[in-house]
């Protein structure tokens, strides 16, 4: 890899902290191919990415960012997982280091804040931004719902007792007759 290429990588992942709400170091542990490509298509299905880099530019590639303190945790070979919504990257990376062996979660951070193997799985269990936004908009939509059925139950009512005096009538014009 020649400085150019480098100096691309470092300016790539610098774009990368900036964006991103939460980045998850993890640990390969020889994992092959297909492992890898398994898990960098669940990180895209979830909205995520899923990068291996060199320690020293990922270093480098910090400074400067909120992410400076995850500089610590870069030793061996490491990889990065980051998405915008912070619960994302977290819950494929836990949900991929569940069945295989050969990945291991390091620690993270979301900005400033670090997070250790710990950290990361409890963020990994809250419900992801899409959930969120779903269960508010439920709540915004619920109390609309039901003063709908609170206004439409009379009305209902009276034609049900309307309806009965009907049959009621209808019984006993046969009755007469």
């Amino acid at each position: 890899m020649d400085r150019a290429q480098k100096t691309e990588l470092v300016a790539e992942l610098q774009q990368t902290f900036a964006e991103v709400g939460v980045v998850i170091v993890t640990r390969n542990l020889g994992m092959t191919v297909a492992q890898s490509t398994k898990l960098r298509i669940a990180m895209r299905d979830a909205g995520a990415t899923y990068k291996v880099s060199k320690n020293k530019l990922a270093k480098i590639a910090l400074d400067g960012t909120d992410y400076l303190s995850l500089g610590d945790l870069l030793t061996g070979p490491v990889g990065l997982a980051s998405s915008i919504d912070p619960v994302a990257a977290a819950k494929v990376a836990v949900d991929f280091a569940k069945t295989n062996d050969k990945f291991e979660i390091v620690g993270g951070a979301m900005g400033a804040t670090v997070l250790d193997v710990d950290g990361v799985k409890a963020l990994a269990t809250m419900p992801s931004l899409d959930e969120l936004r779903a269960k508010i908009l439920g709540l915004l939509v619920a109390p609309a719902t039901k003063l709908a059925t609170i206004t439409q139950a009379p009305a209902a009512q009276l034609a049900r007792v309307l309806m009965a005096y009907a049959d009621k009538d209808a019984e006993q014009a046969e009755v007469d007759a």
